[in-house]
C-alpha cells in the first residue's frame, strides 16, 4: 500500500518540477551611450513623441520616436501640446534595448528611446 501511495504522489509531483523552467521573467537590458541629433517636432501620440530627422540635409527623412522624456525636459518643454509643432530641436537621447525571453525560449527585443536633453534651435 505504501508503494502505491508513493507512486501516486510521485506521479503528481514530478510534472510540477518539469514545468518550473518555463518562467517568462528573463529580461536583459542593454544601454547605449547618449546620441545627439537635430530634428523637427512632429507631435505626440499615445506611443511617444515624434520628430522628423533629415540627416545631412539629404532628401531622405525619417521619423524618430521617443517613448520617454526626462522630468526636467518635460517641465521645460510641453511636448503634449501643438504649440511646438514644426519647431527644430537639438535632441540628446539614450536608447535601451530590452530583451525578454518567452516560455518557449524565443527572444523579443523592445527599443526604448529617452530624451535626456532638448535645446530649441
Amino acid at each position: 500500500m505504501k508503494t502505491i501511495y508513493l507512486s501516486v504522489v510521485a506521479l503528481f509531483i514530478i510534472p510540477l518540477f518539469s514545468f518550473a523552467p518555463l518562467k517568462t521573467n528573463n529580461t536583459n537590458i542593454v544601454n547605449q551611450d547618449p546620441i545627439t541629433v537635430e530634428a523637427v517636432f512632429d507631435g505626440h501620440e499615445d506611443y511617444g513623441y515624434n520628430f522628423i530627422v533629415n540627416q545631412d540635409n539629404q532628401d531622405e527623412e525619417y521619423t524618430l520616436t521617443f517613448q520617454k522624456i526626462n522630468k526636467e525636459v518635460s517641465s521645460e518643454f510641453d511636448l503634449e501640446s501643438d504649440a511646438l509643432l514644426g519647431t527644430k530641436f537639438k535632441i540628446t537621447y539614450t536608447t535601451e534595448t530590452i530583451v525578454t525571453k518567452d516560455a518557449d525560449g524565443y527572444e523579443d527585443e523592445d527599443i526604448v528611446n529617452t530624451i535626456t536633453k532638448l535645446e530649441k534651435l
